[in-house]
């Protein structure tokens, strides 16, 4: 049965933010497929939760070559997805995906080379059988790649016509106002900074956030979760089944355990607002104008609803702000 989304898909389900000083518009909420769409996941899974997604007006769909596991298996089934569904959709979405970290054997397969910049985003489009990506961006910056030969690379591929807008991700401040300077010069302007931000990662107040909006750079936070940590999952201790568990993977036991206690706390006061603590989480990036979109994983139709619920209250009091802030010291 042919995917028909729903028709009121744009009527009033999400906020549109402009990407800095672009004339491009992000939902406030964008849905990443680093984990849950690769070759070890259910395809019909993630199928389900790229329409439920679309159906609420979500029009950005954030990838990498890396993306799976295996790598490159997340653009392959996002592929299938696309020709299957979205297609006859195509002008009313936004793609994005990222060169920069390992994918083939060899020097060439990492970083921020020509060479491995551009022989990547022909990989990507292959698997996804798309013409072009919206967003391209560098995914992580090279200290030992020339910042001019990376962006070099970025302009030819807005240039070419297989990306419309450039991106970085995971870039210092200094390398970011550097990044944009040369992109201004060659004619392509940064279009928006993808960095890690949470209430538990705040790197990018340090400077980050001034420097994009200067430069007129949009920003979307990845990771708001904090890989879960921002969620339920641990008011209790840290479940047999969870992330935290594992013996590999980004959050670890000994980074938990000390930041349950804010945890609860924080989960009394999204409670207070008539939230879950992963919706004040979300909401809590999104008080901040600078911030266009909020990039969320989802591992299920039910947690992808949950998650755009924070949508509903988006103010924040000064006293819960100070309140929050008093529990991350």
């Amino acid at each position: 049965m042919n995917y028909l989304p729903a028709s009121d898909r744009y009527d009033n389900k999400i906020p549109y933010n402009r990407c800095g000083r672009s004339g491009l518009k992000l939902p406030a909420i964008s849905l990443g497929l680093w984990h849950n769409f690769g070759g070890v996941d259910v395809m019909e899974n993630g199928r389900a939760m790229l329409r439920y997604a679309f159906d609420h007006g979500v029009t950005h769909f954030d990838l990498a070559n890396n993306y799976g596991p295996p790598p490159g298996s997340a653009e392959e089934n996002f592929g299938v997805i696309m020709k299957k569904d979205f297609m006859p959709y195509r002008d009313e979405l936004i793609i994005s995906t990222k060169a920069g970290y390992l994918m083939w054997d060899g020097p060439y397969g990492e970083w921020g080379s020509r060479k491995y910049v551009l022989s990547s985003l022909d990989q990507s489009l292959k698997r996804m059988d798309l013409d072009y990506v919206d967003i391209f961006y560098s995914h992580r910056f090279d200290p030992e790649t020339p910042l001019e030969e990376t962006m070099g690379a970025l302009d030819y591929a807005v240039r070419s016509g297989k990306a419309l807008y450039a991106g970085i991700s995971n870039y210092p401040k200094e390398a970011t106002k550097e990044a944009s300077r040369i992109l201004k010069e060659l004619g392509t302007p940064c279009l928006i900074h993808q960095a890690k931000y949470s209430m538990f990662e705040r790197w990018v107040e340090d400077g980050l956030t001034d420097t994009l909006e200067e430069e007129g750079i949009g920003l979307i936070a990845f990771s708001p979760l904090a890989q879960g940590l921002l969620t339920d999952r641990y008011l209790h201790g840290i479940p047999e089944d969870s992330r935290a568990a594992k013996s590999w993977g980004f959050l670890q036991k000994d980074a938990v355990e000390p930041a349950l206690e804010k945890v609860r706390k924080l989960n009394q006061l999204a409670e207070e607002r008539g939230q879950s603590l992963a919706q004040m989480a979300i909401a809590w990036l999104l008080r901040d104008p600078r911030t266009t979109s909020v990039l969320i994983g989802s591992s299920s139709v039910k947690q992808l609803q949950n998650n755009l619920s924070a949508l509903k209250n988006l103010e924040f009091s000064d006293s819960e702000l100070k309140q929050i802030e008093k529990i991350l010291k």
